[in-house]
């Protein structure tokens, strides 16, 4: 298998990990999940790989499929993304969290 470094990684490279180590612990085949989702084989594989992008759909159906929730899945995914950006911001405190109120955040129930 091989083996990149954290740094490198896209988001879509960081989501077919997660996947994968998801389905692999769970002792799953690529067969059997991409059976469940109705997802085709190949196209698993190349999620996983990272040489693909799962559409919100299709990431729907992976996850139900390997019977987690997407927010897993984000969650995961934005933990190592916000490792990595720590890593890459050396000390440096962006402004950005400012430009986001929570008061302002509106979710649809």
């Amino acid at each position: 298998m091989k083996t990149q470094n954290t740094l490198s990684l896209s988001t879509r490279e960081h989501i077919g990990e997660v996947l994968r180590l998801i389905r692999r612990n769970q002792g799953s085949t690529l067969r059997e999940v991409s059976a469940k989702a109705q997802v085709s084989l190949g196209y698993l594989s190349e999620i996983e790989r990272g040489q693909k992008e799962a559409s919100s759909e299709m990431l729907l159906a992976i996850c139900n499929a390997l019977e987690v929730p997407q927010s897993f899945i984000f969650r995961e995914v934005s933990e190592r993304l916000a490792k990595v950006e720590h890593v890459r911001a050396a000390g440096k405190h962006p402004q950005y969290a400012k430009a986001l109120r929570k008061d302002e955040i509106m979710l649809r129930s």
